[in-house]
This record gives structure tokens, sequence and C-alpha cells, in this order.
């Protein structure tokens, strides 16, 4: 792997010294030892970057579909040949295990855009409506990014292939924990021959630069993934120039054991859809709702679930989960999980403290709550680690009642023998994704939510269609 250009932003279609002397260390959570030092930029490499962006965008916008899709292939045959080198940074930058950032973290990255092409080679920008006049779709302009740092390339693909589609130029700020894959993704874009100022990164903080593009005159859409308290800042700070906001916040999803359900098959992989990458997805069934007829025996099979699973080195291939990304995420998760136990939940399995060996790196128990009730903090907060809370519910219509009583509405899963019953309960939840039987949704279809996680979709045409503005164009 090449050396990643850490000390530098990309824009105008190459790298550039930062206009500050601020630097972060990037540690690795399993080892907490720094891998790397990156460049923080300021309000003025923000300008620089739009500046870019804005220059650009004219002819950019301009490009018809074929050379998008053109561009579009150029980026995916250089990704596949590097897809190992991102997989490693993300192992080194977050600490995914090596066989999950391999098969997942940095495989989306290929199948996002395989969705995008997809679309793209579908959609129509322009056509006549039933009044008779033409309906334009055009790039709506320079858009500012930000992504998180628990699905760093998920996140920063679905941003920026789908406003590459659409026709817009843009800034990126990928999170500061986790920014080398943003770096070497920069690498990628160029290599493949991106014109200069379509894309263009920078790093640093989200109250340094991610405020600084929230509220630039010049950006005429912010579209965020994180947590529902900056995506409620960034809507703030957009405010002022009326700029479009799309977000992807949080989740507190519910997982809806129906009573003709296969208990053990259900709870298993309910539990490891919760332990997966740590806990650290936003879709995550992080409610377990149990008919009370099947709750006892739910509860054995949790126990037995979060106790098998192992937890150890992310470098080491294998099927255990890794560390927490950081330091501030590991103590935020110990917190709830004593809330949990000062609540009166009771626990299963797991707790607070590492796992038994371990003296070091943010490593944590998988956990599961049981006797929980849907006003405790950790059936409310999302806690983005290993833990699970277990709810028990009388008959269906409670069970709809209590997985909708949350401020989130971001996925929900339903799992019975009967399909059809299962399709019947999944359209009463409020949840922009609803999940059958252990399926997921496909690339290519809309990812987001209801509520307090957010607004907007990402994935596909309707990815594509948040960076586009319409155009009605009278008929004389």
């Amino acid at each position: 792997m090449t050396e990643l250009k850490t000390d530098k932003f990309y824009y105008a279609g190459t790298w550039m010294q930062p206009a500050g002397q601020d630097r972060m260390a990037v540690v690795n959570p399993a080892t907490e030892a720094p891998v790397a030092e990156i460049a923080l930029g300021n309000a003025e490499d923000v300008d620089r970057a739009v500046m870019a962006a804005v220059s650009a965008f004219e002819g950019f916008s301009r490009t018809s579909k074929a050379e998008r899709l053109e561009l579009l292939a150029s980026i995916r045959a250089v990704y596949a040949r590097r897809q190992d080198e991102m997989a490693a940074v993300i192992t080194s930058e977050m600490g995914a295990p090596i066989r999950l950032s391999k098969n997942a973290q940095a495989a989306v990255g290929i199948g996002h855009l395989d969705g995008f092409v997809q679309a793209l080679e579908h959609m129509e920008f322009e056509y006549t409506n039933l009044a008779g006049d033409l309906i334009v779709k055009e790039p709506i302009g320079v858009v500012g990014l930000i992504t998180p740092w628990n699905w760093p390339i998920n996140q920063i693909a679905l941003k920026v292939l789908a406003a590459l589609a659409a026709g817009c130029t843009m800034v990126l700020k990928p999170s500061e924990l986790t920014p080398l894959s943003g770096l070497l993704y920069a690498e990628i874009l160029d290599e493949a021959g991106m014109p200069p100022g379509v894309f263009n990164l920078v790093n640093g903080t989200g109250p340094e630069v991610g405020a600084a593009l929230s509220k630039h005159p010049d950006i005429a859409m912010m579209s965020f993934t994180g947590s529902t308290r900056a995506g409620r800042q960034i809507s703030i700070d957009a405010a002022a120039n009326i700029k479009r906001v799309a977000l992807e916040l949080g989740g507190k999803s519910p997982n809806i054991l129906l009573e003709d359900c296969d208990v053990e098959a259900a709870v298993s992989q309910g539990c490891r859809a919760v332990f997966s990458n740590t806990g650290q997805s936003c879709n995550a069934p992080t409610r377990m709702l149990v008919p009370a007829s099947l709750y006892e025996r739910a509860k054995e099979v949790a126990q037995a679930t979060a106790e098998a699973t192992e937890v150890g080195d992310p470098a080491v291939d294998g099927r255990h989960i890794g560390p927490l990304a950081s330091d501030i995420q590991f103590e935020k998760v110990q917190a709830l999980i004593q809330q949990g136990i000062d609540e009166g939940a009771t626990l299963l399995a797991g707790g607070t403290g590492r796992p038994n060996g371990m003296n070091h790196g943010y490593y944590v128990r998988p956990t599961v709550f049981a006797d929980v009730t849907n006003d405790m903090t950790i059936a409310q907060e999302e806690i983005f680690g290993p833990v699970l809370a277990m709810i028990p519910y009388a008959d269906e219509d409670e069970a709809v009642r209590l997985a909708n009583d949350t401020p989130y509405g971001l996925a929900a899963y339903v799992q019975s023998a009967d399909v059809d019953r299962a399709m019947a309960v999944g359209r009463r939840l409020r949840a922009g994704m609803v999940r059958l039987n252990g399926s997921d949704i496909d690339y290519g279809s809309p990812f987001g939510g209801y509520k307090m996680s957010g607004n907007g979709r990402e994935g596909g045409e309707m990815g594509i269609e948040d960076f586009l503005e319409t155009k009605c164009v009278s008929r004389p």
C-alpha cells in the first residue's frame, strides 16, 4: 500500500498543504497506539475546497449520463484492485475484524457502486408530465458530505457516488476518527480520473470543518450521517442559507419475535446481528420483543449466544468481534451498561469492564439485559455497542405499540414462520426499513428512516434523487 498523504487535503485535483498547523493522532482501538497523524482543517481550507467545487460545477453538471457511467466504471476498476488495502486500513483505524472488513466494510464500496450504476442506467432526467410541461432533473449544486466512523466507506460511497451520478461536485469531511479510509478513497478517485474540483476532501472536526461546510453560502446541500445531536446542529447551521439537508441518524430498532417463530434460530440470529461490528451499526436490532410464552427460552438462548461470542484481535482472521472504535465510545457504552443495571434490568450476560484477559484496547463484553421495560434508558437511547435489551409482550398489538414507542424509526425486524403475517406486522411499524426473517435490503434499495432517524434516503435511484433539483419548463 502506498503511504497515505495524511498531512494534506485533496482539492482542485491535487494534494494541497493545509492552511493551519493543527494535527491529530489516529489511534488503533485494539492497541490504543497511534497509527498515523492527520492534518486538521479550518474554515480557510473549506473555502479553498468549496471554491474548487464551484469552479468545477458548471462543466461537470452538464456531463451526460454516459460520461458519468464511464467515470463510475473507472472508479469500480481501481477500487476493486485496491479493495484489500481498504480493508486493512479500516481494521487499523476503527477496529473492525479483518474478515468483516474484507467481506462487508470494504466490499460495500463495490456493492453500492453497482447499485448506483443500475439505477443511473434506468433514470430519466427529462420527461413530459401529464400537463404537457417538461420536467428536468438537474444536479442541485455543490454539496457538503460528512460521514461517520462506524461504517466509513459505506457512507462515503453512498454519498460520493450518488452525488457523482447526479452530476454534483462536492466537499467530503470524513470522521476524524477514521480519516485514513477517506484519504485512500481520494487516492482511488484520483487514479480513476476524477475531473479536478469535482471531488474534494478536507479532514477536520465537526465544530470546525463540519460547521464551516454547513454554514458556507456556496454549499447548496448538506448530507450527513451520524448522531441525532450533530444532525440537529447541522440543520440549524444550514438554515440560514435555506440549504437542503439530508440526514441519516440514529436508531433503536425493534426485533419482534412472533410466537410461531423458531425461537432458537430467531434469538441467536438477532443476538449476532446486535454484536456484529461490535454493535456499532445504526440499524442494529437492539430491542428484542418476545412473546411471554417464549420469553424464558429466549433468555436462555440469548445468554448462551452472548457467552459464546468471542472477542479478539481484529487483525486476526476469525469470527470474533473486535473493540469499539474509540475511548469515548468505550466510556459511553460502559456508562450505559451500568445504567441498565442501576435501573433494574436483569443482566443475563456480559456487563461492565473488558472481557477476561484483556487489559488494553477498547474491548467490551457482549451484553444481554432481560426484563427491560420500554421506558428504561437502555430501551430508548442508542448505545452503539454490543448490548441487547429483551422486552416481553402479551400480544401482537402490544408488540407493535412497544416497537413504535421510540423517538427513532430507522429499521425494524419481524420473525415468523408465516411470511404473510410477518409482512402484515411489518406494515404497522413506523420505520424506514423492515427486515423479515433475517433478510436484508439489497444494494440499490433506499436506506433511511422515520422520525429522529433522519430524512432523505441513501442508495440507488432514491439516493441519486436526493441530489437533484426539479425544474418545470412550460411548452409554448
